[in-house]
């Protein structure tokens, strides 16, 4: 049985799409607009962008910077962006919003999550800053399609949440805890032995993609060297 780990790799254009791909990436997040930590893109992006891949694609729903979901016309453009995404063919998506304390933003999740129809979702990094982590899992584990956690296991990035990824893998199974643990945030080639011998099977790379930085385009050798580690 093969041991091989899901790499997901950001794309904001057609073109990081095909680079990631040819470089061995598994799956795209599509976001917009890194000078916000990524917001929804354009439908006409992803069209873009499925036309030229054909590995899955996990889209974007964020209108604003921040953890917050915003006003309340800024939840109901997230939901008709999922809505036309939809119709454009998306099938998997990005979420994740907090209350001002820090809880999971229930009305707003519930808002997307009830679009979404069953279309699976991971929860972004919004859980690495959380007032608590545990029940926050717990109070999202019957949404409909959340199969992800993308975090670092820290809101300081992976270097400070090694022990708390590892922790929460080990409590696979447990209610709260049946979501893949998607690990990104700060994530470096040498992170990946001990996460892996931790049980973690699934990584996120958006810079160590792009060696020249974000205003050059995902490098396929890059994206390769991390295929290569996670085989």
């Amino acid at each position: 049985m093969s041991n091989r780990a899901v790499l997901e790799v950001i794309a904001l254009n057609a073109e990081d799409a095909v680079a990631a791909q040819a470089g061995g990436a598994d799956r795209l997040e599509l976001v917009t607009d890194m000078a916000a930590d990524g917001l929804t893109p354009p439908r006409e992006t992803f069209a873009a962008i499925r036309a030229a891949v054909d590995i899955p694609l996990r889209v974007m729903l964020r209108a604003t910077d921040g953890f917050s979901a915003g006003s309340e016309e800024d939840l109901e453009r997230l939901v008709e962006a999922a809505r036309g995404l939809r119709a454009e063919g998306a099938t998997e998506f990005v979420l994740g919003f907090l209350t001002a304390d820090g809880a999971p933003d229930l009305a707003a999740i519930e808002t997307l999550a009830a679009e979404l129809d069953g279309c699976r979702w991971t929860f972004h990094r919004a859980i690495d800053r959380a007032a608590d982590r545990d029940q926050l899992r717990k109070a999202l584990a019957d949404l409909p399609g959340l199969d992800t956690y993308l975090t670092a296991g820290s809101a300081s990035g992976v270097d400070a949440g090694l022990e708390v990824l590892a922790a929460e893998a080990g409590r696979r199974g447990e209610p709260g805890y049946g979501a893949r643990i998607l690990v990104g945030g700060g994530l470096r080639l040498d992170h990946l032995p001990g996460l892996r011998a931790a049980g973690i099977d699934a990584f996120h790379i958006g810079g160590a993609a792009r060696p020249d930085g974000w205003t050059h385009p995902v490098s396929t050798p890059a994206v390769a060297e991390w295929r290569t580690a996670l085989t």
